[in-house]
């Protein structure tokens, strides 16, 4: 039996009888729209900025495309209806700061935003503890559910995988108000090759019924390691770190995992 890792101070995680925990509710001082408004900030004066290093100009050219594709998620779905798939990593982490950063113009915020956390069978205490902390920093409600399997890295992307199948179920079931979740795919990921250039999938093979909406599917792996945590986050530059990022994107320049 795995041991659970230790939860961040004041983040409350109840499971229910079903075996779903109960969403973590953000314990952020900082309000969910001022993050977005530093954020928003910071992702623009990137944009802007005439970057010196072919690796930087290629990090513009994707957030352009990613937000493109956000843009389109906001305006065909309210936001309640919006969900993001996380779990800490990397490509969550990009996808994650490029949505945060267009929500100041939504009309109203919530306190924290809607997701699920889908924990692979044998997880690192470490990794654990990083995704339960990073989404209290993000606001994000974060519902836990287990794949009950082995196969948690395949989450919405398509075969395979019945305990993701189930625990999305579930997570609907939850919150039958979310239409669409944002997932953090690639097209090197395993069926990342058969999702639409657009951004935008309906779920198929048996699989419960959501519109994955993909932005960072056109990202490359030397792109999302030039958006990289602060190496002092808790050691995890062993497993997550890469190339110094940019002032503007060090995971947003230190708004978020500093």
């Amino acid at each position: 039996m795995n041991e659970t890792a230790p939860e961040p101070p004041s983040v409350a995680v109840n499971q229910d009888s079903s075996g779903a925990k109960a969403p973590l509710q953000n314990g952020s001082s900082d309000s969910l729209l001022s993050l977005c408004t530093s954020l928003h900030s910071q992702i623009t004066a990137f944009l802007q900025e005439d970057v010196q290093t072919g690796t930087l100009r290629a990090v513009q050219a994707q957030a352009k495309k990613s937000l493109t594709i956000i843009r389109e998620a906001l305006h065909r779905y309210p936001l309640p209806s919006l969900s993001l798939s996380y779990n800490g990593g990397k490509d969550c982490l990009v996808l994650l700061i490029l949505y945060l950063s267009l929500l100041p113009t939504c009309s109203s915020l919530p306190s924290a935003l809607p997701a699920i956390y889908i924990p692979p069978s044998h997880p690192f205490d470490s990794v654990t503890t990083f995704t339960l902390s990073s989404a209290h920093k993000y606001h994000l409600q974060l519902d836990i559910h287990s794949a009950n399997n082995d196969d948690a890295t395949s989450a919405t992307k398509g075969k395979g995988g019945g305990g993701m199948k189930e625990a999305f179920s579930q997570y609907l079931k939850r919150n039958a108000e979310v239409k669409a979740i944002f997932v953090g795919t690639r097209r090197t990921d395993p069926h990342g090759g058969l999702l639409s250039a657009d951004g935008f999938d309906v779920t198929d093979g048996g699989w419960p019924r959501f519109m994955r909406v993909h932005p960072v599917i056109e990202w490359h792996y030397v792109e999302v390691w030039a958006v990289s945590p602060p190496k002092s986050e808790s050691g995890l530059e062993r497993r997550r770190g890469g190339l110094t990022a940019h002032p503007h994107l060090s995971c947003a320049g230190g708004v978020g995992l500093k």
